[in-house]
This record gives structure tokens, C-alpha cells and sequence, in this order.
């Protein structure tokens, strides 16, 4: 077993804007950004997040380490099914399904967690009609980090902007515009659209169990790729509708406990519980309108300068057993923790 293993819980808190872009097209209202109807803030969904944490890791991976690779096991164009089939004859080589068709399907479990780096991160639905898992105990597996629906500090007014297209696609189209009078440059154009938010500010929480880590074998390597895959996930996913995307803040709020180094078993059970809860954590990083913009009548954000981020949490007022790393810091991470004799 991979002596690694993540034992520490930590609640973390991302903040990130769009400018004249669509961080998360609605399919079902023709691509438009996602928005709360009763406030009209925008949202962003979980599985968004976890994508573009995914397309990180699939091109920027480090090398396997400690038995554990970091392939992406929900990726455009996989085979649910065949991916986990590859399980079967590797589960067999120390098990045998015949005789403890448990530990065999554990086994199986075991080898992709250490394949994939989402798995072991998101969990995943296996019992999808598969050979090893179908009918399973292991066929659902909840993954340590989870992340909840980011939104925005204020309301967005998506905007739709018409586009044009001067080919065809294909002879017919190219026709039918001859047929139709088109004349000019312009005989094979046609209109399209495109929808922006012009300015957003949004949060995104997540959090990290060691209980569901040791399920996995989530380890703090992983952590570690996962803590730089969001901040740098959107600097090499850059599109035409997400071309100005940045993170602007990660803190990340480590449970260390707040016994004597002595005392390791109490110690570990409450880094692994928390310290404290994570709302209240959360509740200590503020964003407001800045002063500038107040003074100048804005009612809402035009650019990241007209907010102000507040952190009110010092090395007297954090909570006992808790360690607040800024890792949106340049020059390295930042850390605040309660004084010794605090």
C-alpha cells in the first residue's frame, strides 16, 4: 500500500473570472451561460471544474510514482466498458474470481485506482454493464474531492453576439446561395451566434477527505496535481469562448489538529475529522466591491480591480488545528496558523 496516502481533510476555496467569454454553455438553452433565475448569478457546474482539471492532467501528467499513474480514465472518445474489462486479467494474476470473487473484484478496483488519476481524485460509476464489476459492491466509487457548483458574486447579462461565416460547407450550401440571389463576396455567408458574459467574478468550494482518500489511494502527490492543475487549468485550455480565463485566488484550509506531536492518534483522528467547520472557514475570505468602484457608482464589477478580497484570518483569530495555505501566492505558498500559545 502506498504509505502516501492523503490523512489530513482540507476545505478549499477557488475563486476565478470570465471576461468576454462563456465559462459553461446551458445545452439546453442554446448555449447560453449558465445562470440562477432567481438571481441571475452565473453558475458554473462541478463536472465543468473536473473537466478542466482532467485536461490538465492528461497533457501536463508527471511520470508514475509508487505504483500510481496518472492516465485520465473520462476522457473524450474512451470506452467506459473496455477500460475497466483491462482490469479482469491484471485482478487475476493475485486473485482468482472463482474462489473470492470479493477480493478479486477488489483487487480489480485497486489497479485502476492506481491507473487513473480521475478515479482516484472524482470516483466513478463502474458497474456500467461491464464483466468485473456489474452487480458490484465496488461498482460506485466516491472519490475524496468534490467540488460544488461555482457562481458568481454578482449578476451576469449574457450577451449574444452575431457572427458570419463567408464559406459553405459543403456544394449544395454554396447553391442554394447562388440560387438565392447572393451575389459578390458574400454569396456563401451565413449568420451565427455566440454568447459572452463581459465581466464575472466566480467561487468555486471544494473538499478533500482522507476517509474516502484511503478508499482510493488518493495520496498527497495527488493533491499536489491537483492544487496546480486548478491553478493553471485555464492558461493551456484556452478557446474561443473561454479565452480570458483567470484564477485569482486557492485557498486551501489544511486540518493538522491541535494535539501535542506526542499525542499522533488523537492527532491524526482529528486532522482526518476537521478542526474546524468548513463553512466557517469559508466565511473568513470576503469579496466585495472595492471603494473605487463604490465611489464611482458602479453597481457591479467591470474588471477584477473594481473587487476587493478580504482575508480576515491572522495568526491569532484562525482556528486552533488549522493551517490556511494561499497557493494562488507568487514566489511559493502562503500559510497562516494558530500560534503556539495562541
Amino acid at each position: 500500500m502506498n504509505n502516501d496516502i492523503l490523512t489530513n481533510r482540507h476545505d478549499f476555496l477557488l475563486l476565478f473570472e470570465v471576461t468576454n467569454g462563456n465559462p459553461n454553455g446551458d445545452p439546453d438553452a442554446g448555449n447560453m451561460p449558465r445562470l440562477d433565475p432567481n438571481t441571475n448569478r452565473g453558475i458554473i457546474t462541478d463536472v465543468c471544474t473536473k473537466r478542466k482539471v482532467r485536461n490538465f492532467v492528461e497533457e501536463f501528467a508527471p511520470p508514475p510514482a509508487n505504483g500510481q499513474e496518472n492516465r485520465i480514465f473520462v476522457r473524450q472518445g474512451a470506452v467506459l466498458n473496455e477500460l475497466i474489462d483491462e482490469a479482469a486479467p491484471e485482478a487475476s494474476k493475485t486473485a482468482k474470481a472463482d474462489k473470492n470473487r470479493d477480493e478479486w473484484e477488489r483487487t480489480a478496483l485497486t489497479w485502476l485506482c492506481n491507473r487513473y488519476f480521475d478515479l482516484r481524485a472524482f470516483g466513478a460509476v463502474l458497474s456500467t454493464g461491464n464483466k468485473v464489476f456489474k452487480g458490484s459492491a465496488y461498482g460506485q466509487v466516491r472519490g475524496p474531492v468534490q467540488f460544488t457548483f461555482a457562481q458568481s458574486f454578482h449578476p451576469i447579462t449574457p450577451l449574444e453576439i452575431s457572427i458570419t461565416r463567408c464559406a459553405a460547407t459543403n456544394e449544395k450550401e454554396k447553391k442554394d446561395g447562388e440560387e438565392a440571389g447572393a451575389s459578390g463576396s458574400g454569396n456563401n455567408r451565413t449568420m451565427g451566434n455566440k454568447h459572452i458574459v463581459p465581466y464575472a467574478l466566480y467561487a468555486a468550494k471544494g473538499y478533500v477527505s482522507p476517509a474516502f482518500a484511503e478508499k482510493t489511494g488518493f495520496t498527497n502527490a495527488d493533491l499536489a496535481l491537483l492544487f496546480e492543475a486548478l491553478l493553471h487549468m485555464f492558461e493551456n485550455d484556452r478557446s474561443a469562448a473561454r479565452g480570458e480565463m483567470i484564477v485569482r485566488g486557492l485557498y486551501d484550509f489544511e486540518h493538522v489538529g491541535t494535539q501535542h506531536e506526542n499525542n499522533v492518534a488523537q492527532n491524526r483522528r482529528e486532522s482526518r475529522l476537521g478542526c474546524a467547520h468548513a463553512h466557517t472557514l469559508f466565511e473568513g475570505i470576503t469579496v466585495s466591491l472595492s471603494d473605487a468602484a463604490k465611489a464611482a457608482g458602479k453597481d457591479f464589477p467591470e474588471s477584477f480591480a473594481d473587487y476587493t478580497v478580504n482575508n480576515s484570518w491572522t495568526p491569532e483569530t484562525i482556528p486552533a488545528g488549522v493551517r490556511l495555505h494561499s497557493r494562488h501566492k507568487h514566489g511559493g505558498d502562503s500559510i497562516i496558523e494558530r500560534k503556539p500559545n495562541g
